[in-house]
């Protein structure tokens, strides 16, 4: 008579993961994410500090950015080309824009570079693809809260030179436009990143795409200076009201409705 060796799985035996097919759209398996956190705290890690690895500034780069950006898009678009900013200071309108479409960008890139980057490790070992976006994104915010600390110092030291803007209690909303953020750019990036495993082609058009996508959005003018016309066409892009709710929450001018207006 043969005998089981007590290690040989039997159908008997109680198995701690059951792989099986998704059977719906929204059958997501997040309990599988929860279990698998400490994986994904390691992809954040590995996210977060291999960007700027073995360079001179390192993590000085995630202020140098938005910086430098900024006093672009201050010449550029505020001296020269003269675009309205609605009043407010021109660096903290452009750095607003510049630190929140930023986040959006580099969510959006880099996880509908997905697939095609972790193919090996897909491979090779089970564990909830989802992990891998939502490192991302986690990474990414820490990103997006480091540049929007360098935001709320230049907020203070305009309002100590007496600059006029006017913050407001809306600003408590602004973890609802963060994660509205995370889920536009956690989406288009899963759609995108399925599709560059057949047509890598896709990865490039996504960061020429994004690029042109920044000029459809009220990132360097506000939507007051488009004509009245052509602003339903603006409103179509997701990101226009996001951007133009984060800037009147924290600088009081903007494109916003609301019932009530009350500053600080």
């Amino acid at each position: 008579m043969e005998t089981l060796n007590p290690h040989t799985p039997s159908s008997n035996d109680p198995w701690d993961l059951i792989i099986a097919p998704r059977r719906h759209l929204l059958d997501l398996h997040l309990d599988d994410l929860w279990r698998y956190r400490d994986l994904v705290l390691l992809f954040v890690r590995r996210d977060f500090v291999a960007v700027y690895k073995q360079t001179v500034l390192g993590p000085l780069w995630y202020l140098i950015q938005p910086l430098l950006t900024t006093i672009t898009f201050t010449f550029i678009f505020g001296q020269v080309a003269q675009l309205p900013t609605d009043g407010l200071p021109q660096f903290l309108f452009y750095m607003s824009g510049t630190v929140i479409w930023t986040y959006f960008a580099d969510c959006i890139i880099k996880t509908s570079n997905t697939f095609v980057n972790n193919a090996q490790l897909f491979g090779k070992v089970y564990f909830p693809r989802l992990a891998v976006p939502v490192s991302i994104l986690i990474s990414n915010l820490i990103t997006f809260g480091i540049q929007f600390g360098l935001f709320l110092v230049f907020m203070a030291f305009f309002a100590l030179r007496g600059s006029v803007f006017h913050p407001n209690w809306w600003m408590l909303l602004s973890p609802v436009l963060v994660f509205m953020m995370a889920g536009l750019g956690l989406g288009f990036g899963i759609i995108i990143s399925s599709l560059t495993t057949k047509y890598r082609d896709l990865r490039f058009l996504v960061q020429f795409g994004v690029q042109l996508l920044m000029y459809a959005t009220p990132v360097i003018y506000p939507v007051s200076a488009i004509p009245a016309r052509f602003q339903p066409i603006l409103l179509l892009n997701p990101m226009t009201p996001i951007v133009e709710a984060f800037r009147y929450a924290f600088l009081g001018a903007g494109d916003f409705n609301s019932a009530s207006k009350p500053t600080l």
